[in-house]
């Protein structure tokens, strides 16, 4: 018998799929498709001044480690359990050369070879012929960055130009959505990088679901475009605002940073360059959970204060009563509830998913480049500052009579500005 799968009360018939399908994007772990692949990323772990006189143990792409900086101002990332009798090296002792190990005094380097064995003969070569598990890691404006791939094909890490030459006025502020704190959700870290890919949800979820979080102007409903670009994809939101277009475009750089434009913009003043606020990496912990951790980018006209950053950090935590986040829902609440990792064969995905749908591919030809023996998109071996696209533009323009010809001319204005026509 056939099932009519369009009949109402029909969910008998439509079973809940239980089961991943992602062929690999969502995993994370050593030896796992997507793991291999995220592994030959530069990656933020910590910022820096969190680390002080005691080490800290994190979990990075589902492995556990111990971060540490030793008394020389050195920042060391090694496996938690002291090669000698496995005491955590969380306990472990910060020496003017590396972490002393609380059990047995096995003083390891931040590279992690074996520098002392106190209870050992002073000529012994042991120590000599013992190396412990630690990544590289690199300080740069206040975050961690540590490279957990091959180290054969170690890149250099990446600058891009909006961290490294700020404009008059900007300010880098170490951040997850606010100053000094990284968030953790308990989702795979893909679900939250397609939604920077996903610029529908802004108008709805943070205008029309839950009020006008950011400015009136979001709910207009904008025309989109997508664009791939050197290091990854783009959008570009154009939106009619009285007499001027206002086009609003997003980096999603490859594999897991989001740069994100302004969101005090309103699109009612002509402006060449507005610049982004945030730039930030989703990295992963395990499968089922990941960090925001990157920087915010405060300017004149954009503080981080108290009402600015309770404007950014609504949605972005379950720290509200549930009744409450049910009549105001947010990112946290949209995206978690996906599931701890989203399974796609639930989907219906419309025109209006070109974004995410276009990442995705992204995320599987990098995974298979990977496999064979490629750098992936995004990857840079050049020292070179790197070009980023994010930016609000707002242009005058009259608006055409016929509304099918001033919808063709909003997009035109779009392209002109992802062109780069409008970027000093």
């Amino acid at each position: 018998m056939q099932i009519n799968q369009t009949a109402p009360f029909n969910a008998y018939n439509q079973p809940e799929v239980t089961t991943r399908d992602d062929n690999g994007l969502t995993s994370v772990g050593p030896g796992t498709p997507g793991g291999e692949y995220l592994r030959r990323f530069w990656h933020p772990v910590a910022f820096s001044d969190e680390l002080k006189d005691l080490p800290k143990r994190i979990k990075i792409l589902s492995e556990d480690l111990v971060i540490f900086r030793d008394k020389s101002g050195n920042v060391g990332l090694v496996r938690p359990h002291c090669p000698h009798r496995g005491a955590s090296l969380e306990f472990g002792i910060p020496d003017e050369r590396g972490l002393r190990c609380c059990y047995h005094g096995w003083l390891i380097g931040c590279d992690g070879r074996i520098l002392e064995m106190p209870a050992e003969p002073a000529n012994s070569p042991y120590k000599d012929k013992l190396a412990h598990g630690a990544f590289p890691v690199k300080e740069y404006k206040g975050l961690v960055f540590a490279y957990m791939g091959p180290p054969e094909k170690m890149p250099p890490l990446p600058v891009y130009d909006v961290i490294e030459n700020l404009r008059p006025g900007e300010r880098l502020i170490p951040s997850g959505w606010t100053p000094g704190r990284k968030y953790v959700w308990p989702c795979n870290w893909v679900q939250v990088k397609e939604n920077a890919m996903d610029p529908v949800h802004t108008f709805y979820l943070h205008t029309i679901a839950s009020g006008t979080q950011f400015t009136p102007e979001f709910g207009i409903i904008p025309e989109l475009d997508y664009l791939e670009t050197p290091i990854g994809m783009v959008y570009v939101a154009s939106r009619r605002v009285g007499d001027n277009v206002w086009v609003r475009q997003h980096d999603l750089i490859m594999p897991n940073i989001h740069l994100v434009a302004s969101v005090n913009e309103d699109g009612k003043k002509p402006k060449r360059y507005g610049g982004p606020y945030l730039f930030h990496w989703a990295v992963p912990i395990d499968d089922t959970s990941f960090m925001e951790i990157g920087w915010l980018i405060e300017t004149d006209e954009m503080k981080f204060d108290a009402e600015m950053i309770e404007k950014l950090h609504f949605g972005m935590m379950d720290d509200r009563p549930f009744d409450e986040r049910q009549r105001a829902p947010g990112d946290y609440d949209a995206q978690v509830s996906q599931g701890a990792v989203h399974l796609h064969g639930r989907e219906h995905l419309g025109t209006s998913d070109r974004g995410v749908t276009m990442f995705r591919r992204m995320l599987r030809a990098g995974i298979e480049d990977v496999r064979g023996g490629k750098d992936p998109k995004g990857l840079s071996r050049e020292q070179s500052v790197i070009r980023t696209y994010t930016q609000n533009a707002v242009v005058p323009l009259p608006k055409a009579a016929d509304a099918a010809q001033d919808k063709k001319q909003v997009r035109e204005v779009g392209k002109r500005v992802a062109a780069g026509e409008f970027r000093d």
